[in-house]
């Protein structure tokens, strides 16, 4: 059995180092402990900073692709490399990495295949009271829109099994942590959470620059995935909202013809036409969007199992550098 513990990195040679040399080498059900750095076009001495605080493997992207797309990547390696689970961590040494044995257990236990680390917000010090309530809004409406009961839905440090990580399809540039969760629940696989501790800030987290933002950023991203996953529902829903008012007008030119003729109220049948034309073109729009939907779970079945073919030989010794495909 091989962990690898992935950690996209963008210009963090004062923190990563730190980060590489917490890491346990040995944690219990695994023969081996490998770390992959993913350097999303740094300019700085990340890569020479991995190197040498002992990482095995460095895959480096060229250019700045984006936190997601960084992990997207990650995921990638770590399947060729062999990992029977990964492990996603921050490069700021945000989460404390002892607690990495904690993580994967419910893997090892076969009770989960997606596990999230949830930090304990309300007791972050360095987290203000609105981006505390940012946090619990955020992870309320993902629980909701993904079916799951994960308490920290923005959390970066979480455990997948090869199986789970060879699935996950991230189309998201901004930050993979809430479409990986609702992309999870939409696929029906088992997720969890285990309490993780953290490590004091080391500096201002990069995703969070604005509140307003995050948040809307955040909006955008939990819409754009329901839309994705659940077209037909998401599109019955709005022609159901464009159809009542349309069903109404109707109604009521209906109910004023029978008693006065109507001839003065033919603008809102009209417009009730409209609306109920509207509707239909949602609802077709809905049925469309939902067979493309089969069409990309049937892609995303053909992708996995690329993934999961046979896995690269390592190299003997020294950190392995790879460019991205």
């Amino acid at each position: 059995m091989k962990l690898v513990v992935q950690i996209p990195a963008l210009n963090e040679e004062d923190t990563l180092g730190r980060t590489i040399r917490a890491i346990p080498r040995q944690v219990e059900g695994f023969d081996a402990v490998e770390v992959l750095v993913i350097d999303d076009g740094s300019t700085d001495a990340t890569v020479d900073v991995a190197r040498a605080a002992g990482a095995d493997h460095v895959l480096r992207l060229g250019c700045n692709m984006g936190l997601a797309r960084a992990f997207a990547a990650g995921i990638e390696r770590a399947l060729a490399l062999g990992a029977d689970v990964i492990v996603n961590t921050d490069a700021d040494n945000q989460y404390c990495a002892d607690d990495i044995p904690a993580l994967v257990q419910p893997i090892l236990a076969r009770e989960a295949e997606i596990v999230v680390g949830a930090r304990p917000i309300l007791e972050i010090e360095s987290f203000s009271p609105v981006k505390k309530a940012l946090q619990a809004l955020g992870s309320w409406v993902v629980r909701r829109a993904s079916g799951t009961a994960i308490p920290d839905a923005p959390s970066g440090f979480r455990a997948y099994s090869r199986h789970a990580a060879a699935r996950v399809c991230v189309i998201n540039t901004y930050t993979y942590t809430l479409e990986t969760i609702i992309q999870a629940g939409r696929k029906r696989y088992r997720i969890t959470s285990v309490p993780v501790r953290v490590n004091p800030v080391t500096r201002p987290s990069r995703l969070f620059r604005s509140i307003g933002g995050y948040t809307l950023r955040s909006a955008v991203t939990i819409l754009r995935i329901f839309v994705v996953y659940a077209p037909l529902r998401f599109f019955t829903a709005l022609a159901a909202l464009v159809v009542l008012p349309g069903l109404v007008g109707v109604a009521r030119f209906l109910w004023l013809f029978a008693m006065d003729g109507g001839g003065a109220h033919i603008q809102s049948l009209v417009l009730s036409g409209a609306l109920l034309a509207m509707a239909s073109i949602l609802f077709a729009v809905g049925i469309l969007a939902d067979l493309i939907a089969v069409n990309r779970t049937l892609l995303e079945d053909i992708r996995a199992r690329d993934l999961l073919r046979e896995p690269v030989q390592p190299a003997a010794q020294g950190p392995q550098v790879a460019g991205a495909s």
